[in-house]
């Protein structure tokens, strides 16, 4: 689900870039100013890279929480950036 929503959320980056918006989160963005409409290449590794680690630790309670919750975290991210592109 993490890395689906990951997936969205660099579609959907691109898309709002596209319709003037801008980006909030300044790692993001400098990575976006460093390597243009590549970014989704470095983030979708940072990404992919943590989730193996955490799923190499699941078995920790504290684990399952925290995958949970930035599941959540990500679903409404990805839904707020679906609100823009649909009412913009």
């Amino acid at each position: 689900m993490i890395v689906g929503l990951n997936i969205l959320d660099a579609l959907f980056t691109m898309i709002i870039i596209e319709l003037n918006g801008v980006e909030i989160n300044p790692i993001v963005l400098s990575v976006m100013q460093l390597y243009g409409d590549k970014f989704w290449i470095w983030k979708f590794a940072i990404v992919s890279f943590c989730l193996i680690l955490l799923c190499l630790h699941i078995r920790f309670g504290r684990v399952k929480v925290a995958v949970v919750s930035i599941s959540f975290v990500y679903l409404g991210v990805v839904l707020y950036q679906f609100f823009l592109i649909t009412y913009h």
